[in-house]
């Protein structure tokens, strides 16, 4: 990304990639049908393809990952349920009420540090049956939790939501947006991940670096009813192979180079700890998200990333002074110098303010 003659490193999200060359010529070959009616060769090989590599019976493509996560939610309930999750999760904080206005599914946010929910957490959560109460029907987790500064979720968690969940009967579904970042951080495979869930929301945009696309995953029963809400929520495409190419190319080409990208947020990391005025939410982080604090008594959020924004370099912003820094594969180390001295030079912008 250029502004005149100024180039542009953009770590707003791991979503503002754009195609490579190979993943455009895999979309303007693509082979395609009615996907409407499961006639799209590419959608199905996709479909296939993830299904397989997670374990699961099925999947489903979808435009995207909100409207995977309340697919799931859709099919999982009943209006008057309740959903049990971390109170910064992002089907409860990004999705725009979806759970209320489309399933009829009130959240019952949990104070989880990192979003990690244990055991400790759900503990007195389930509501008794009663008819002054909503039901308790859902668990949702997030792997890797954004909000959690990309924390990833201990498979041993993982283990242990399983048999609660089984337990009292309550399904257990992972927003895994960025579960490929969990499996090569953790070396825990895909299939260990996805045995311990109802069902799983996977996205291709994120880290991955496809123009558009995510597939929910789950059995084949669950998959046939979730197909309906795709149609109802507006999700069910026609030629969609040309999308699903994209999707197939970044699944099959770009997971484990996702450590190049948990490299590089290790070493923005280690820059902005050592930089006046800026302070790591989440030190030492292990996938590809830092997020980050302007210090009060140095500048606002907003007069920082204005600075720096003149020095070429875009972050998020969610806060007065939160801020984050998501590396992706259009990010190479050889990038990172260019980030270190705007940084700099956007402190010195800063400090030269109050002179």
């Amino acid at each position: 990304m250029k502004t005149d003659s100024l180039e542009i490193i953009d770590l707003r999200s791991d979503t503002v990639t754009k195609p490579c060359s190979a993943m455009r010529d895999a979309m303007a070959r693509a082979e395609v049908g009615d996907d409407m009616v499961a006639e799209d060769p590419t959608v199905n090989r996709l479909q296939t393809e993830v299904a397989s590599y997670f374990g699961f019976e099925e999947a489903l493509f979808v435009p995207s990952g909100t409207m995977s996560n309340q697919i799931a939610i859709k099919t999982h309930t009943q209006p008057g349920d309740e959903i049990l999750c971390d109170e910064t999760s992002h089907i409860y904080t990004w999705e725009a009420g979806g759970p209320a206005l489309l399933s009829g599914a009130t959240c019952r946010t949990l104070h989880a540090p990192g979003g990690i929910i244990g055991l400790d957490h759900l503990a007195g959560k389930i509501r008794p049956a009663n008819q002054h109460y909503v039901s308790t029907r859902m668990v949702i987790v997030e792997n890797t939790h954004n909000r959690g500064g990309g924390c990833v979720h201990p498979i041993e968690g993982f283990r242990e939501l399983r048999d609660w969940t089984r337990k009292n009967n309550l399904i257990l579904h992972c927003d895994g947006a960025r579960i490929w970042n969990a499996i090569v951080a953790s070396g825990v495979g895909p299939k260990e991940w996805a045995s311990q869930l109802d069902s799983l929301s996977v996205c291709f945009s994120k880290g991955l670096g496809a123009p558009v696309g995510s597939a929910l995953l789950g059995s084949r029963e669950f998959i046939n009813r979730a197909r309906k809400f795709r149609k109802i929520f507006g999700g069910a495409m026609r030629q969609a192979g040309i999308l699903a190419a994209g999707a197939l190319h970044a699944f099959q080409n770009n997971i484990e180079r996702l450590k190049e990208d948990h490299a590089n947020a290790s070493k923005l990391a280690k820059i902005i700890q050592q930089t006046p005025g800026l302070e790591l939410e989440y030190p030492n982080p292990t996938t590809n998200l830092v997020w980050f604090k302007v210090k009060p008594d140095f500048a606002t959020g907003d007069q920082f990333l204005a600075a720096l924004k003149k020095e070429g370099v875009l972050v998020s912003q969610t806060g007065p002074q939160i801020c984050r820094a998501v590396t992706h594969l259009d990010f190479p180390a050889s990038k990172i110098p260019d980030f270190e001295k705007a940084i700099q030079q956007a402190v010195k912008i800063v400090g030269d303010m109050w002179k």
